[in-house]
């Protein structure tokens, strides 16, 4: 059998301001259907490895590879549209709009249509049936017709994820998407992302490594903006440097 290549590869990528490395060097390869989580100290480079990804930040030095083919020179909607999609930083929820029509919006913006002439998602199939479809993958079906700006916290980052997801992403960026969630909002996201394994990838970077270890199928370590290990998330939460450098008692209780 054929051996699957990558659908993200990132070669000795490389951004400084002055003296400080933001990312030093960095080496990763995304598998398709692969969860890969990317973990690491406060100041260690993930925000910064995300942004350069995804195209919010311009490297200095090295290669992006998107399914084989060098994206590190495309704009942010140009890598959309090739399939690299970054929950909660593709559009603004927009408070006043119901939940369907938020993300009725990222599917009119994957067809390439104007938002200026944008119609309520009820009543039209085009809109409506990729819409619903986006949000009962994250439990949200039911909280359609409500205005975007009622729900939860919780809510409104399964509301991001829907709105990412309604671009049929072949790679989903998430990036601490578990951030200033509750212990109930936390165990349903992390039942969100275990049902989305498998359909495409996704790299998760995020801090709460009961989610992490929860649902990688691999885990990369980046202290400093350099990789200091990856593998199987059993493997880097025995390693030595890894629990100096970072995770400590967390690889205990992960």
């Amino acid at each position: 059998m054929p051996v699957a290549e990558p659908i993200l590869s990132l070669q000795g990528l490389r951004k400084s301001y002055g003296a400080l490395k933001v990312t030093d060097g960095v080496d990763l390869e995304i598998m398709p259907g692969e969860l890969h989580a990317v973990i690491g100290p406060n100041g260690a480079g993930k925000t910064s490895l995300v942004h350069q990804i995804c195209g919010t930040l311009r490297s200095d030095a090295g290669r992006i590879l998107f399914e084989g083919a060098d994206i590190i020179g495309l704009a942010v909607h140009q890598r959309a549209r090739l399939g690299l999609a970054r929950s909660f930083q593709i559009t603004q929820i927009v408070p006043g709009f119901t939940v369907l029509d938020n993300v009725a919006l990222a599917v009119q913006g994957r067809a390439r249509s104007t938002f200026r002439f944008f119609r309520p998602a009820a009543g039209d199939p085009a809109l409506e049936g990729p819409a619903m479809e986006a949000l009962r993958v994250v439990d949200l079906a039911g909280r359609a017709d409500l205005p975007a700006g009622l729900l939860s916290h919780g809510e409104k980052r399964s509301l991001e994820l829907a709105i990412a997801l309604a671009q049929s992403p072949k790679l989903l960026v998430l990036d601490e998407p578990m951030a200033g969630t509750g212990p109930e909002e936390t165990a349903r996201l992390i039942d969100i992302l275990s049902r989305l394994k498998g359909r495409l990838a996704i790299l998760l970077v995020e801090h709460d490594m009961h989610a992490v270890f929860a649902l990688a199928d691999r885990v990369t370590v980046l202290v400093y903006g350099r990789v200091i290990a990856s593998g199987p998330p059993d493997a880097v939460r025995a390693d030595a440097g890894v629990r100096e450098a970072y995770l400590g008692d967390e690889a205990e209780a992960a």
